[in-house]
């Protein structure tokens, strides 16, 4: 067992299977006590049980017994409501007396068409993955501020860049960036840190992605960043506010918002000086997705399978 986050108290939520289950055995086998959070749904939504979290505790708890694991409890709660965000973090208090960090996993997925989507596919997507990083966050950031430490983590996706026919998830992911984003201003000066992570990883939802992955991990790779960004190393080096890829072998960071170029008109707008002005002088930032987009068209229609 590694000592990366000895003495501390991790909560995950989606914990139950794939990344969020390898994050919650990472932390466990690096000294952490864990609340292991999941609902049990399907991918579609459906089918709740709380069975997989109970199962993860155990798996904790029977490498424990070999030296390799710590202390866990499951809590199957739904992270989309406010009482479910905040049971996870009482359950926390209760059981191990403190909360050093979330890590918000959940997620769910309903593939539709923008012009085909309805808002029973809208609604649960934006609300598994935004608002039940809200709830979560929102719970632990009231015990991080009294204890004026803590760390906070979202998930987010190369997909906050848009999506061909995933407007609902992609929506919700770039939410959780500006949500992290806000964290991190607004608990600085409590000590607490908040950060994202946009996995690339085998998992039940990158099974359905319908093209060829150049670069892909396994979800322990994940796990392995979120261990580091939970830890003192991380928050000794005052990482907060970023948004981190990580695919295999490949860590890379995201950039920060920010206007790229800007232009001054002499005397009031009218739509025909912008006409005249915009396109030259202020320009365009390409859509690397929409290169991407037309590149798999073209393999496509050549009878080749997509890369991205």
């Amino acid at each position: 067992m590694g000592n990366f986050l000895d003495g501390k108290v991790i909560a995950v939520t989606g914990a139950g299977r794939g990344i969020g289950r390898a994050v919650a055995l990472a932390c466990a086998a690096e000294g952490a006590k864990v609340v292991v959070n999941d609902y049990g749904v399907s991918i579609e939504g459906a089918e709740p049980t709380s069975e997989v979290a109970e199962a993860v505790v155990k798996e904790i708890e029977a490498k424990t017994a070999t030296g390799s694991g710590g202390a866990a409890v499951a809590v199957a709660d739904d992270v989309s409501t406010m009482a479910g965000g905040q049971r996870i973090v009482d359950t926390a208090l209760a059981r191990f007396g403190r909360l050093d960090g979330v890590v918000c996993v959940a997620g769910i997925l309903r593939e539709r068409m923008l012009f085909n989507m309805t808002e029973e596919e809208w609604d649960p997507v934006v609300a598994t993955h935004l608002k039940g990083t809200f709830t979560v966050f929102r719970a632990a950031a009231a015990v991080m501020r009294g204890q004026r430490s803590g760390t906070l983590i979202g998930f987010t996706s190369g997909n906050h860049q848009g999506s061909v026919a995933q407007a609902n998830y992609a929506s919700a992911k770039g939410g959780i960036i500006s949500l992290v984003r806000s964290a991190a201003l607004g608990l600085h000066k409590y000590g607490v840190t908040a950060n994202c992570v946009a996995p690339v990883a085998r998992t039940r939802m990158s099974a359905n992605v319908p093209m060829e992955l150049k670069e892909i991990g396994e979800p322990e790779d994940v796990a392995a960043l979120v261990v580091y960004l939970l830890s003192e190393r991380a928050r000794a080096e005052r990482i907060t506010g970023q948004v981190y890829t990580v695919a295999g072998p490949k860590i890379a960071v995201w950039a920060q918002p920010r206007e790229l170029r800007a232009g001054y008109a002499d005397g009031a707008w009218t739509p025909e000086k912008i006409a005249d002005f915009l396109p030259g002088t202020v320009g365009t930032d390409p859509m690397p997705m929409l290169a991407q987009l037309e590149a798999m068209a073209r393999a496509a229609a050549g009878n080749q399978r997509p890369n991205a």
